[in-house]
């Protein structure tokens, strides 16, 4: 029975890298910060009482800044496998806490390889380091490969490239099976609120169920390489099964416009839009409703009068979705009202227009392709953020105020 150390265990990733461990029969460890709040709500499910007997999902306090922490934690698991997803990873944030953006992602990743040699376990632990498409910023060439030239855009991307080059140096060095994965952005209904992708998706929700009436975004043409987060944590277990320690580029190969995910987004909820404008003035105006969609989706009844459409909640009364009316009397839903608009404050500093990853490595060598369409990850998304949504709805119509705080 093998035994591994997340980093990062409450965040996205860990949590479906915890799942997946668990089930082929591991003993996870996973490292988590102090907190007033609770933090855990991804891995609760998992969560087993410090009291129950032959435990194997184990959680543990501790920081990347904190070396001592480190060290005397993986003295004590003595873990077969370290995969380190632990980061400051929201690239605009990063431009605002440069510092503890590269002591965390930066020197957090040296203190992990320097408590395994320290400690003697090159030749025990293997480790896997997470590493992003942002180092590869203003691309070199497309697609990008594990050949191709770094160019970070952010503080994130350039404390990402230091770990990724000190991983390497101690593979090289003290013969550590250390590899870095170069994810492609991946995402999933445990994407963080304020993740671009989550952030389209609860927007679309709740503006479907009236609790919300426009979506602020900042760079429509961006293209990222978007996957399934479920798909590329089985490709990071599969990193550290490898013979050999090498690294990989890990990404579907195609390539999607921010507004594209939008518009997928809306057209889940049966919501079709049309763009008007360029660059600060773009606007996403509502277009068209496809009834039963939307009734499907929101569980509103939609009914039409001549060329009106009136929503009704389908079980506590009345509901107006779009224009945000709460009771009294149906409201009607205004085609061409706009609902997404671009703020320029969403704007980073230095922008990363285009990344397409090329996975040939991993499919060839290890037999690894991403299982899940951009398609399907957009349903999964709007699936889980409608679900969740309606808890606010109902709490609405209750008469209870409800806050949003990722408009």
């Amino acid at each position: 029975m093998k035994t591994a150390l997340i980093t990062g265990i409450t965040g996205q990733d860990g949590a479906y890298l915890s799942e997946f461990l668990l089930k082929k029969g591991y003993i996870v460890h996973g490292l988590k910060r102090r907190s007033s709040l609770f933090n855990t709500d991804r891995i609760d499910h998992l969560y087993q009482d410090p009291h129950e007997s032959n435990r194997n999902f184990i959680l543990h306090y501790g920081d990347m800044t904190d070396s001592t922490n480190l060290i005397r934690l993986i003295q004590e698991i003595q873990p077969d496998e370290i995969y380190n997803l632990a980061a400051m990873s929201h690239v605009h944030v990063s431009f605002e806490t440069p510092e503890y953006t590269a002591n965390a992602d930066g020197l957090g990743t040296l203190r992990l390889l320097e408590a395994i040699r320290l400690l003697g376990l090159e030749k025990k632990t293997r480790i896997y380091q997470a590493s992003t498409s942002e180092l590869y910023g203003t691309v070199q060439e497309v697609p990008q490969t594990e050949k191709t030239p770094f160019y970070p855009r952010s503080p994130y991307a350039v404390a990402k490239m230091y770990a990724f080059w000190i991983t390497v140096n101690y593979r090289e060095a003290y013969g550590i099976f250390a590899s870095n994965g170069i994810l492609f952005n991946h995402e999933s209904p445990l994407r963080g609120e304020t993740f671009v992708t989550r952030k389209i998706t609860r927007a679309a929700a709740r503006i479907a169920l009236g609790l919300q009436d426009k979506l602020y975004l900042g760079n429509l043409d961006a293209q990222r390489d978007w996957g399934h987060a479920k798909d590329y944590v089985r490709m990071m277990w599969m990193i550290l099964q490898a013979e050999e320690a090498e690294d990989w580029v890990i990404a579907t190969g195609k390539t999607t416009p921010v507004r594209d995910f939008v518009r997928m987004a809306f057209a889940e909820a049966g919501l079709y839009l049309r763009w008007e404008g360029t660059g600060v003035n773009e606007v996403g105006i509502l277009d068209s409703i496809d009834i039963k969609k939307f009734e499907q989706a929101t569980g509103l009844k939609l009914t039409v009068q001549g060329s009106t459409f009136n929503v009704q909640g389908a079980e506590s009364g009345t509901h107006s979705p779009l224009q945000g009316g709460r009771g009294g009397e149906p409201r009607t839903p205004n085609i061409g009202t706009t609902l997404v608009k671009v703020d320029p404050k969403y704007f980073r500093p230095t922008e990363v227009d285009l990344l397409i990853g090329d996975a040939t490595k991993a499919k060839e060598k290890l037999g690894w392709e991403p299982k899940i369409t951009l398609e399907g990850l957009v349903i999964d998304m709007m699936q889980s953020d409608l679900k969740l949504m309606k808890k606010d709805q109902y709490l609405r119509e209750g008469g209870y105020k409800t806050l949003n705080y990722f408009k």
